[in-house]
């Protein structure tokens, strides 16, 4: 199949676009790689003392040798989070699979693993998109020992993924493979628990019983199971190449989940500088990785929080992108999963459906992804059509099932459940946003109403129950930009919207901050840049200003006269509050550095983007 024409013009945008940066990349990541030696070899005797000084004996006498590959676990193990506490044990089995691979393999590292589900609509929820810069930060900090020929990286959950990327494409020199946990097995139906946090919003139910619906929905070890941010990253790594095939959607602490996590130390010495394949990360993780990346996004409604992620994770690789390639391919891309919050099943439903191999046969087949790219496994995406298996006790792939096991959940590129990807950028007088539509009912997707301006989300929480938002508005909340407060996710507001949408009011949110990955049917322009601190016309808006937001033509703007538009002042914010507390005072250089929604909002000084 050849490819599609706006998926092949796309590309070369990108790649012409990013030619000098690029270049840039590749060159200093390839004249990082040591070669004939392992890369200890280049250290004193005293340093690799200092760096095996602790290993059991036998380890040692390996290490001593300096021809063995020693592969780095870089672990976002904690044991508070669901999604995080089943890599306890998955150091142990890598390094014994490592030694019977001819490989060493120490733990490098560990980074932090924050939980956006605990801080959702709290101040710990200010440090959160922060939190993956600082763990791209920690895996540098980890590797930076030179000790290692490759690394296997440990992570799940919203931030940790992309981070633990970016960290890893600082050392673009060295192969990398991603080990997933899985997510936990299945729980209440998303339905059920949606209705009880909308009875817990209108005060028809107490806490006793949201906390008994929330335990039975998060009950057991893994991910959460809802098609959010976290599951979204896992999805990213096996399009993009660095999973196993099938890794994905494995249940945590099953033999099949143990054997996929033994194999990754195999693959990942294979692909050592000494091993039969050597194949650093800057090769893997191209112009046409990063486009599969938004494929795979688009084809499966993933979260709208990789709108940031995917273009920090490109632009760590030397690739620039923006909102309007994926605005682009959403045009062409058709949807085809349908897992909540755009569905009503899990990802437990859509693995057993036929999971990611026959999403990425799909894609393939219908020429929507590039086969010719890098993977762990070697040339070709195609390797990614399988499902992994136990035969006999052993791990082994097959095809992916030629069938969907549940066409309500998954279907072929030829029926989707609709023929464009669901992600829109939308602009206007108030600036550029995105919006995912895949989980917005046709009849929600244009709302015409009277702006309602808030600079905290607890504002329309406290209108909202005194009964003050009966009625049709556009919520705008601003000053929720990185550089403002950290650009929390608002999805503590889906309930109420939800209710009052229910009621038959026309509503919207419109912010400059962040929605969960877990949020859907109130359309929400989201990410609006410039952000208010930063001058943009979203602090203009005033209350009772009509707002049109058409998700279908792609406009977001307040309908008033021009000249009064252009001779507007724009509002200030007294941002005090959230500059101490819970750790936000420590951050206070990351929000003064960020850079704009689009561009990823990055916290680094990068040299390779830094403005002359």
């Amino acid at each position: 199949m050849s490819l599609h024409p706006v998926l092949a013009a796309v590309t070369q945008r990108i790649i012409e676009r990013s030619r000098a940066t690029r270049a840039t990349y590749l060159a200093q990541a390839h004249a990082a790689v040591r070669q004939g030696k392992v890369e200890r070899a280049h250290l004193s005797c005293t340093n690799q003392a200092h760096a095996f000084a602790a290993m059991p004996d036998g380890i040692k006498i390996h290490l001593k040798e300096s021809v063995r590959p020693n592969l780095a676990i870089v672990t976002s193990y904690n044991d508070m989070l669901s999604a995080h506490q089943p890599l306890e044990t998955f150091p142990a089995l890598l390094k014994d699979e490592a030694l019977k691979a001819g490989a060493t393999a120490q733990v490098a590292g560990g980074v932090p693993a924050m939980c956006d589900g605990v801080t959702q609509g709290f101040e710990g929820m200010e440090l959160s998109l922060f939190s993956r810069d600082v763990i791209a930060m920690s895996t540098a900090i980890a590797l930076s020992h030179q000790m290692f020929d490759a690394a296997l990286y440990l992570g799940v959950c919203d931030k940790i993924v992309p981070g633990l990327l970016i960290g890893a494409l600082s050392f673009g020199h060295l192969p990398a493979l991603f080990v997933p946990a899985g997510p936990m097995t299945t729980g209440i139906s998303n339905d059920d628990k949606a209705k009880v946090r909308q009875l817990f919003a209108e005060g028809k139910v107490g806490r006793d019983a949201l906390l008994e619906s929330e335990s039975a929905s998060y009950h057991g070890p893994g991910t959460c199971t809802f098609y959010g941010t976290a599951n979204s990253n896992q999805m990213l790594m096996e399009v993009m190449g660095l999973h196993l095939p099938g890794a994905a959607f494995v249940n945590p602490n099953t033999p099949l989940r143990e054997a996929l996590t033994r194999h990754a130390a195999r693959v990942a010495a294979e692909i050592s500088a000494q091993g039969s394949r050597f194949t650093p990360i800057c090769d893997v993780i191209d112009e046409k990785a990063i486009v599969n990346g938004i494929v795979g996004l688009l084809a499966t409604g993933g979260s709208t929080n990789h709108t940031l992620h995917i273009n920090a994770i490109a632009r760590a690789a030397g690739i620039d992108i923006n909102w309007d390639d994926f605005d682009e391919l959403s045009a062409v891309v058709p949807l085809i999963v349908r897992a909540y919050p755009n569905g009503k099943a899990d990802v437990n439903h859509f693995h057993a459906a036929g999971g990611m191999g026959f999403v990425i046969r799909e894609l393939l087949d219908a020429g929507l992804l590039h086969d010719d790219v890098t993977t762990v496994m070697g040339k070709g995406l195609r390797a990614h059509t399988s499902e992994a298996w136990l035969d006999d006790g052993k791990l082994a792939w097959r095809a992916a099932p030629a069938t969907s096991g549940d066409d309500g959940v998954l279907r072929t590129a030829a029926k989707p459940f609709s023929h464009d990807g669901g992600l829109k950028v939308l602009t206007g007088n108030i600036g550029r946003a995105v919006i995912k539509v895949s989980a917005v009912k046709a009849e929600h997707r244009v709302v015409e109403a009277p702006a309602v301006v808030f600079h905290d989300q607890n504002e329309l929480l406290a209108a909202f129950k005194r009964g003050e938002l009966e009625k049709d508005f556009v919520a705008v909340i601003r000053f929720q930009g990185p550089r403002a407060n950290g650009m929390p996710e608002l999805h503590k507001l889906t309930p109420p919207l939800g209710v009052l949408q229910e009621r038959g009011f026309k509503v919207a949110l419109v912010t400059d901050g962040r929605m969960s990955g877990a949020s859907g049917k109130v359309p929400a322009a989201i990410h609006v840049s410039p952000e208010a601190l930063l001058g943009g016309d979203i602090g203009k808006v005033q209350n009772g200003d009509l707002v049109r937001l058409d998700a279908n033509s792609g406009e977001l703007s307040i309908l008033v006269d021009a000249a009064e538009w252009a001779a507007r002042e724009r509002a200030a914010a007294n941002l005090d509050a959230h500059q101490h507390g819970v750790g936000r005072d420590l951050f206070a250089g990351m929000r003064q550095q960020a850079t704009t929604a689009e561009e990823g909002a990055m916290t680094f000084a990068h040299p390779l983007w830094s403005k002359p």
